[in-house]
């Protein structure tokens, strides 16, 4: 195999990325109480935006500019100036820091469509929570909501340390806040319409435009074929992703009964590679057809996610999209290491936002899957006699799609020695390898793909942590989301391998084995796959689920059934006033007190 190159960050999309804007806040009083405030209150504004610059990075891997108010703001006008340098640089995250007095109403981030943290410095000689709690209270009157950030322990006045749990409060406000900005102005590409009667793939515009500020761009999927027919697509890439993708996608065994012919499985080679470069140019445009005289095809639709319908009236007739879906949404193709390209299989636009929000908080790819079957632990052992053990003891849920399963989920990256998945900018060229000869490419069940493709065939051959989450609407409430924190396992392969013959062994197969705590839907594993909203999830490397959780309440969408740790769980402080004793019914009546950001203007 030709050795990978790893390709530099770069913004696919129009638009800037947003950047962060950190607000020093003073007491106002001149003539000896804001003078000697000055170096502090800057000094706080400048600890946050180095630790927020040195410590994250957008999901295309640029790294995270920081703005910071050009003087410390004690008033209106000043808080006006910084608004407008604000909107000059393209602020989409507000955090305001202070450590003393202040007057709330008039130095407070007023702008409605900004998420907004204030750090409050936890110190004896000025009033900092006392500022902190008034100008929440005024965020809270105003309709504002803001997250409040108060060290546990005192500091003096003198320290410019930013304290741990301050830190991770910051690093935690600011992620979420970033995916929320870069969500806006974007599109949602629906290629193909609704698959099979799935109703995440009855694309919902008002989600995406009052929850997301995201559009929705519609194709018909005919424009695959015209483009394919009428050569629409960069005739050099395409000779070398075909020569590429034989040499490095080998065919596995092929399960039907009646198989395609070699001259018909060459063809669909050529049309699913095709599809690929195509789907890609529909999503984020390409130069090079401007230069073939294809000026509008050549602008894309400025899509940061999209959905292909495949089933059924394009695959009983064509080949099926589950070749683009898995290497679009990987980290890597014949153009080398770069961010991955979110499309969801069938459509399921609830599954793909789902793929978006985990992508934006991790910067990693995202597996997709059929949240498929339940397997007790006496059901193991009934039919493969042998016990489960270990994170899969209490049973595991199997996770089963043809499409769109990064093969990043595969388990053969490593960091400290451990499986990991990875931002794109820190996969090396033997590790992409790895995944892609971890992988084969089964031709596609003929019975539920007439027209012929092929399937990733991969399973999660390691134990990682993982998340695995749902978004669903619901009528008269809206979306709601659901998460569940656990743990990808590497099963026995006298289990695996006999569990997986009872379904496609063709497909790429994950076994899930979620966090129990021993109460509601978190009872046992059981419950977990029994309260699942629908037949598809989304699955993040590692425990992201306080990360959804704040974007979440950002979006205004509520979640309804998670097992992240109370203390973990980060919301705008307001959220306490709708109800302390059960924090899931004051998050649903926070949010529909609020609605969507989007949705009021």
């Amino acid at each position: 195999m030709e050795k990978l190159k790893v390709n530099a960050p770069v913004n696919r999309l129009i638009g800037r990325m947003p950047k962060i804007g950190i607000r020093p806040c003073i007491d106002g009083r001149q003539r000896g109480v804001r003078e000697g405030l000055e170096e502090q209150t800057m000094g706080m504004a400048l600890a946050v935006a180095e630790l927020l610059s040195k410590n994250l990075r957008h999901s295309n891997g640029l790294s995270v500019e920081c703005v910071i108010a050009d003087t410390t703001i004690g008033g209106v006008a000043e808080a006006a100036m910084a608004d407008d340098k604000f909107r000059r640089e393209g602020v989409g995250v507000s955090i305001t820091v202070s450590p003393c007095w202040c007057y709330s109403s008039e130095v407070m981030d007023m702008d409605p469509l900004t998420p907004k943290a204030i750090w409050g410095f936890n110190g004896t000689e000025r009033p900092g929570a006392v500022f902190l709690a008034a100008v929440a209270a005024a965020h809270s009157q105003k309709g504002l909501p803001a997250f409040t950030i108060y060290g546990r322990d005192v500091q003096d006045a003198d320290n410019r340390e930013i304290p741990d749990d301050v830190k991770e409060k910051l690093l935690l406000f600011a992620k979420a806040g970033l995916a929320f900005a870069t969500m806006r102005g974007k599109s949602y590409l629906s290629m193909g319409g609704s698959a099979m009667g799935i109703a995440g793939s009855m694309v919902n515009h008002d989600l995406f435009e009052k929850y997301f500020g995201m559009r929705v761009e519609s194709i018909d999927m005919t424009e695959f074929v015209r483009r394919v027919n009428e050569n629409i697509y960069d005739p050099e890439e395409y000779k070398r992703a075909l020569a590429w993708t034989r040499e490095n996608c080998p065919e596995g065994k092929d399960y039907n009964e009646v198989p395609h012919t070699r001259e018909q499985k060459d063809k669909d080679w050529e049309f699913c590679v095709k599809c690929m470069i195509i789907a890609r140019d529909l999503m984020v445009g390409n130069p090079r057809l401007a230069e073939m005289g294809h000026k509008e095809e050549a602008l894309g639709r400025n899509a940061i996610l999209a959905g292909f319908q495949g089933q059924r009236q394009w695959t009983d007739h064509l080949p099926n999209g589950d070749f683009l879906e898995a290497l679009m949404n990987s980290s890597y193709d014949w153009n080398g290491i770069r961010e991955p390209y979110l499309v969801a299989t069938e459509n399921d636009s609830m599954n793909g936002a789902c793929m978006l929000l985990g992508h934006l908080l991790t910067n990693t790819a995202q597996i997709f899957a059929d949240v498929r079957t339940y397997w007790s632990p006496e059901a193991v052992k009934r039919v493969t006699g042998r016990e489960l053990e270990g994170a899969a003891v209490d049973g595991v849920i199997h996770l089963l799609n043809s499409g769109a399963a990064s093969l990043d989920g595969c388990g053969m990256m490593r960091k400290d020695g451990q499986p990991v998945m990875k931002p794109f900018w820190e996969i090396t060229p033997e590790e992409a390898q790895a995944c892609l000869k971890a992988t084969e490419w089964s031709p596609a069940a003929l019975g539920y793909f007439r027209g012929g493709g092929f399937s990733s065939t991969f399973g999660t051959r390691a134990t990682m942590p993982a998340t695995m989450y749902r978004m669903n609407i619901v009528a008269g409430l809206g979306p709601v989301l659901q998460i569940a924190e656990g743990q990808l396992v590497d099963l026995p392969v006298e289990i695996y391998s006999i569990l997986e013959k009872r379904t496609d062994p063709a497909w790429p197969t994950h076994w899930f084995a979620p966090r129990l705590t021993g109460k509601g839907p978190f009872v046992d594993v059981y419950s977990v796959m029994n309260n699942w909203g629908a037949n598809h999830g989304t699955l993040s490397y590692g425990h992201i689920g306080a990360q959804l959780i704040t974007l979440a309440s950002m979006l205004r969408i509520p979640v309804f059934m998670h097992n992240v740790d109370p203390e973990d769980v980060f919301r705008p402080s307001t959220w306490n006033s709708f109800g302390t004793d059960s924090p899931e019914g004051a998050d649903f009546r926070a949010c529909a007190a609020y609605g969507p950001v989007y949705g009021r203007r």
